[in-house]
């Protein structure tokens, strides 16, 4: 019941109510004519009694008439129902007189009564009107509570149709679509819901919008100074000087390239460009981006063909290994590929947090103060856009910190 929606729901509901109606109309009717078998038995039997008194004398036809009103009889011609009597009519009741003449009887026809009046002057074909009005009065409240029914079915599904479109808008703003504007011109509530919502996304767009401009701006700003300091830094004639600035200004552009990543995947808009690629052309794209010696690393796997993006897949794989090597008393990384899983193995001690920890922007244990916690942010990111799945273990035996991304 949680998770079915407003519209299911109400057809739900609607359906059990049209099914219940049926239902309570069905049994009231069976009901209705199973008393009324009983009654129309004391009635005709009273009718025919009545109609014998009142008719032997011959009354003059004005007297008559109000007779056949005062007890609601409609008087038919004979000729109209003679054959359907003859043919399917059945004698329910009959009244004889001194001669066993029959002066009144009744015929039943499919459950409609009959009563023809035999007298020595005039001879009457009647039918009873409350036969008539019963069936009409059925059919009549039924209708009215159906049609009741669907009209308020049909109201509150127009109600609600705003919330579907109004749920569009909202997917659409979900997947990326910053310029989306929610309308509805109504003041009930979902009104209010569609007018802050909408204000909430302008909010959020200026935000977003102020954010890039800013990124943007500093990072341009910075790439100046830094490379002009690097080159000057090159100058410097002390060895040990010039190596710690030069490393410095390289930290510098390396986190101003994790920043413009992160930038990059953290967008609404931003979509993955999968395609299908092996092992091998991932890896050597991840060999290019770390810019380290082969001898810190190595790859151990089957070549095969992935469907991903080769770019990104690429930029997990350096983070992990630069953090591996970087983190590990060997400075080593071992990449191995176990069937859905590429794992990322590196000696040291356990991580004295969980992973979420880790993968939180700029934070770090007290030993990582001196850098910024981008990496592992970037990779949780990105493998969560890829639909991919990052864990983290230590082997106790090897003394070995595992990270796996899993592919599937």
């Amino acid at each position: 019941m949680k998770n079915i929606s407003i519209t299911a729901f109400i057809n739900m509901i609607f359906s059990i109510a049209i099914i219940i109606m049926g239902i309570t109309i069905f049994i009231f009717i069976q009901s209705f004519q199973t008393d009324k078998k009983s009654k129309d038995v004391l009635r005709l039997k009273f009718l025919s009694e009545t109609l014998a008194y009142n008719l032997q004398n011959d009354p003059p036809k004005s007297k008559i008439k109000k007779f056949f009103k005062d007890f609601n009889l409609k008087q038919v011609p004979l000729d109209s129902v003679r054959d359907d009597i003859e043919e399917r009519g059945k004698t329910s009741l009959e009244l004889l007189d001194r001669d066993s003449f029959p002066i009144v009887r009744v015929f039943d026809i499919d459950e409609k009564h009959y009563i023809y009046v035999n007298m020595p002057f005039h001879n009457y074909m009647l039918t009873d009107k409350n036969d008539e009005k019963t069936i009409e009065i059925a059919f009549i409240v039924g209708s009215v509570i159906f049609i009741i029914l669907v009209v308020i079915y049909i109201m509150l599904l127009k109600k609600l149709a705003p919330i579907r479109k109004l749920n569009k808008q909202i997917e659409r703003f979900g997947e990326g679509d910053l310029n989306v504007k929610i309308t509805y011109d109504g003041d009930d509530e979902i009104g209010k819901i569609a007018k802050s919502f909408d204000s909430a996304i302008k909010h959020i767009r200026q935000l977003i919008n102020s954010k890039n401009l800013f990124m943007r701006n500093i990072m341009h700003e910075l790439k100046t100074p830094i490379t002009t300091s690097r080159i000057i830094a090159e100058t410097v004639e002390d060895d040990m000087a010039r190596e710690v600035l030069i490393k410095s200004f390289n930290r510098m552009n390396e986190l101003i390239e994790d920043l413009a990543q992160v930038e990059r995947i953290t967008m609404y808009s931003f979509v993955p460009l999968k395609d299908n690629y092996k092992l091998s052309e991932i890896f050597e794209q991840t060999k290019n981006m770390l810019l380290k010696d082969e001898k810190h690393f190595e790859f151990k796997y089957e070549d095969s063909e992935i469907y991903t993006d080769k770019e990104l897949l690429a930029l997990v794989l350096k983070n992990l290994i630069d953090n591996a090597i970087k983190y590990s008393p060997n400075n080593f990384a071992l990449i191995q590929v176990i069937g859905n899983k590429i794992l990322v193995k590196s000696k040291g001690e356990k991580l004295k947090e969980d992973l979420s920890y880790y993968i939180e922007p700029f934070n770090q244990e007290e030993k990582r103060s001196s850098v910024f916690g981008l990496g592992l942010y970037i990779v949780a990111n990105v493998t969560e856009k890829l639909g991919y799945k990052l864990r983290y273990r230590y082997d106790n035996d090897n003394q070995e910190n595992i990270f796996e991304i899993i592919l599937d």
